[in-house]
């Protein structure tokens, strides 16, 4: 009785289970809108998700992008720019994406359900090239200041307006625009204890007050020039501030190939991310050393995370000889600033480097939302793109199947299930009763699996589930059969229960797991649909076993305590 007891209390608790992992989720994420408050923004996650042939979704034609320079071989780039892609999508929590070459010059992205185009299109753009660069030391913008100004006066550059092309650049009109400050965990490896302290690397310039920053003045010796009279210093080496009015100006202005040659050679300008609060009508742009100290490839893992003092947070791993090489370099340069430069723009104000950085850190994002966060930390964990990227195409599209084929194929699956009870009932009475009541638990196993997975159906994803229905009746038919033999052999109904889940057991393992050895195969060769289909049927599979075997089995137990021991049983 007490086995009968955890039985059934297993079986109640694998429903309630999969009744919670189907239950659609209410999720409610903090926002800032575009007058930078705070809202809170509630949307409804449904656990199952539907694939491309049934709901439709995002179109996206990639193309590479030469404004920024001729890319030599276009095949090949775009060969390392499709890995990158997908496995940025494969992250993004689209299930059956289709991310594939077109030709020799273009990715086709498709993504079912989508409902953020925005926000998908920003995720394959960008390139997410990662960089630390220690910020100037030699006062190198200020020796050729005057040298910049009679350049610019003599070429005669005409000043660009506030709407051009250059203040957007500037000013950061995409999603890197996020006033992202930086702290870094580092790990100083005494020679002792040969582990990380955790100590951190903490911004000095970041941790002062911005506001003030601007009121440094104008540079000295060259504050009457077209240039010179619209930057100010900033508080730390290599950092200047602009007006956010004279942005696209001075964009214009540092953009001229002549004026860039002007700059030392090994030094190199990045413009900065706005400040918030009274800093907020200015922006900085920072002087760097051309030459990283390290780059992004070293990167190995990247994590949102939240923190109770600094909100949300980008943790960030490197490799071992990334972490060695950062250790090295940072260890050079104790005291300096150093500049967390995202695809050419500084990520928040440089921290200045107290001790050596090794191979853990984080990125400190500024009041911006969680999703912001899991983006940053989605394009840095996929790599950066080998050749910048973008979308030539970009459109809604309808399911690929049709609503006849989608009801056909739906009435179809319902027709075969319907037939299998039919069967199961007629030609095994009683028994097969208990099968289809095992069957119905079965249907809810599998598609919280399903769930748990994170699984899109697909048409043949739903082949694959009615195919495992089959497949988990076939083990009640191995079963019911060897308790026929015992029961004609002469054995009570008990023993004979018993001796027919015993007997059958090992050609029950053998034909499922032979089943399952397939669908490992054709889930690890196979993309989209084949896929889909490898999933639903491992996920039936594991549910056929306990719904054939454990469940099955309690039904009898329960039976036969009811009916204290009968001598008779429908099968």
């Amino acid at each position: 009785m007490g086995n009968l007891r955890y039985r059934i209390l297993s079986i109640v608790a694998l429903v309630a289970v999969s009744i919670w992992a189907l239950f659609p989720r209410t999720t409610t994420v903090r926002e800032r809108n575009a007058q930078g408050v705070f809202h809170d923004t509630t949307f409804t996650r449904v656990p199952l998700k539907r694939g491309l042939d049934l709901q439709g979704g995002i179109h996206m034609s990639l193309e590479v992008d030469e404004s920024k320079g001729v890319v030599a071989n276009k095949s090949e780039a775009i060969d390392r720019a499709l890995k990158v892609v997908r496995n940025r999508i494969d992250e993004f929590g689209v299930a059956e994406p289709v991310v594939q070459k077109v030709g020799n010059d273009r990715i086709l992205v498709e993504l079912p359900g989508v409902d953020d185009p925005e926000r998908a299109r920003q995720l394959v753009e960008r390139s997410a090239f990662l960089q630390f660069q220690i910020t100037d030391k030699t006062n190198a913008l200020e020796k050729v200041l005057p040298r910049m100004d009679q350049i610019i006066r003599s070429k005669g550059i005409v000043a660009a307006s506030p709407g051009s092309t250059g203040g957007k650049a500037a000013s950061g009109g995409d999603t890197a625009n996020a006033a992202i400050s930086s702290l870094f965990s580092t790990d100083t490896n005494k020679a002792k204890a040969g582990t990380d302290t955790g100590a951190t690397a903490k911004g000095k310039g970041a941790a002062a007050d911005t506001s003030a920053a601007p009121d440094t003045g104008l540079l000295s010796g060259a504050s009457n020039g077209p240039l010179s009279s619209k930057i100010q210093a900033g508080q730390m080496p290599g950092e200047f501030f602009v007006a956010n009015a004279d942005v696209p100006t001075v964009a214009r202005y540092l953009d001229d190939p002549a004026v860039k040659a002007a700059l030392p050679p090994g030094k190199t300008i990045h413009w900065g991310t706005p400040d918030e609060g009274e800093a907020a009508n200015v922006t900085p742009f920072y002087v760097v050393d051309s030459k990283p100290i390290i780059t992004g490839e070293y990167l190995t893992d990247a994590k949102p995370a939240t923190d109770p003092l600094e909100g949300n947070i980008v943790q960030f791993t490197l490799s071992a000889e990334g972490g060695r090489r950062f250790r090295q370099e940072t260890a050079k340069h104790i005291n300096d600033y150093m500049a967390i430069v995202l695809d050419d723009r500084v990520m928040g104000r440089p921290p200045v480097i107290e001790s050596a950085i090794g191979t853990r850190g984080q990125i400190t994002m500024r009041g911006q939302p969680l999703q912001k966060t899991q983006d940053l930390a989605l394009v840095l964990r996929a790599g950066a793109l080998p050749v910048p990227l973008k979308v030539v195409e970009s459109r809604q599209i309808d399911p690929s199947l049709g609503k006849d084929a989608i009801k056909d194929g739906i009435r179809a699956g319902i027709l075969g299930v319907g037939l299998v009870v039919f069967i199961m009932v007629g030609y095994y009475r009683f028994s097969g009763m208990l099968a289809v009541a095992a069957l119905a638990l079965y249907v809810l196993f599998t598609l919280a699996l399903l769930a748990g997975f994170e699984a899109t159906l697909t048409l043949p994803g739903i082949a694959g589930f009615v195919l495992s229905v089959g497949i988990a009746v076939d083990a009640n038919v191995l079963i019911f059969e060897r308790i026929r033999e015992e029961l004609v052999s002469g054995k009570t109904v008990r023993a004979a229960i018993d001796e027919g889940f015993r007997h059958a057991m090992s050609a029950i393992i053998d034909s499922n797991v032979s089943t399952a050895l397939t669908a490992l195969v054709l889930f690890e060769i196979g993309t989209g649909p084949v896929k889909g289909f490898a999933v639903t049927l491992i996920a039936g599979i594991a549910a056929s076993m306990v719904s054939a075997i454990f469940v099955v089995r309690t039904f009898y137990l329960l039976w036969l305590n009811r009916t204290r021991g009968a001598q008779t049983l429908s099968i």
